[in-house]
């Protein structure tokens, strides 16, 4: 059965709203819906002002009450689903995976289903965690990041391995392609938040928010860019996109964090690549319930690999 509606939202406007765009004011006056949201229920006929359905172009008036009814959410569960895993390691109580660029890792708003977790529950049965769209997850790559990931089997493995990322008992290292030419060896010591005003992005030019640590080291100078190994003593949301990107060294292919490059054989990599170079390429840890070090190591996908030739290519000539 789909989930009824939320219930509505009411936002009286003031005199400094005027004239402004209606679902600009909206999405400063409601930071719990995004912009994108609040823009698709206007299409939809669920925001109202002043008692009358309002369009894209509606300017917001002064002392207007204004009515939004969120669309109910997209029904999502976590049911098997026949997709093929790249399993590294496999026991009773936990598994590991290279995980492709394009793979989603739980249902969530906008992927309802196709995820890592459909994959996980038609191989086997993984478990723990409070979320049930969630089960067995400990932590998480973006959707258009690639590499090692660990999944837990049991609840008692997950609660270990929560405590484990917690107190940051593992080795993680990323392999990414930055623009420019990053230091050959550096730590960003930050603070970690979401960004003010992009509920979207994060950001480290913040006054308060977690610590966030990552420890660069640049393997390899490409055409206008570098390869760097970026190790994470903290695994916050995007840590390694951040710190790049506000050191002027945004990962190739960014869609969020970076920007289109005037450098055409760059733009042409980040292109062909469609996606973050950014890879997950070791995952090291005590196995939680035996004791045994676990280590695994994959090379970067075909994509990858494109892009790096690519951009070695014309330091050859």
């Amino acid at each position: 059965m789909a989930d009824a509606a939320p219930a509505p939202t009411v936002v009286t406007l003031s005199e400094k709203d005027a004239g402004d765009r209606l679902d600009r004011v909206l999405a400063r006056l409601c930071p719990e819906f995004s912009r994108t949201a609040l823009q698709r229920w206007i299409e939809q006929g669920r925001v109202e002002q002043a008692g009358e359905i309002v369009s894209r172009k509606t300017k917001a008036q002064a002392g207007a009450e204004v009515s939004i009814h969120p669309a109910p959410p997209e029904e999502m569960s976590a049911a098997p689903q026949a997709i093929p895993l790249d399993i590294l390691f496999e026991d009773a109580h936990l598994i590991v995976i290279d995980k492709p660029a394009g793979l989603v890792v739980h249902p969530g708003p906008g992927h309802p289903d196709g995820t890592l977790v459909n994959a996980l529950l038609y191989h086997a049965e993984v478990a723990g965690g409070g979320d049930p769209l969630r089960p067995g997850i400990v932590h998480r790559l973006d959707k258009d990041t690639s590499g090692v990931m660990v999944v837990a089997k049991t609840p008692s493995t997950h609660e270990r391995l929560v405590e484990m990322f917690q107190a940051h008992r593992l080795e993680r290292a990323y392999l990414a392609i930055a623009r420019g030419r990053p230091p050959s060896a550096t730590t960003f010591d930050t603070l970690h938040s979401r960004h003010p005003s992009n509920r979207k992005k994060f950001t480290s030019r913040v006054d308060r928010g977690k610590r966030a640590v990552t420890h660069l080291e640049t393997v390899e100078l490409l055409h206008a860019s570098a390869l760097v190994r970026c190790r994470l003593e903290t695994g916050r949301t995007h840590q390694i996109r951040v710190h790049l990107a506000e050191a002027g060294h945004p990962v190739v292919g960014d869609p969020l964090y970076g920007r289109s490059s005037s450098d055409p054989v760059l733009r042409k990599a980040a292109t062909e690549l469609g996606r973050q170079a950014l890879h997950a390429v070791v995952l090291g840890f005590d196995h939680p319930v035996t004791g045994e070090p676990l280590r695994f190591e994959t090379e970067p996908p075909e994509d990858f690999a494109a892009a790096l030739n690519a951009l070695r290519a014309p330091l050859e000539v």
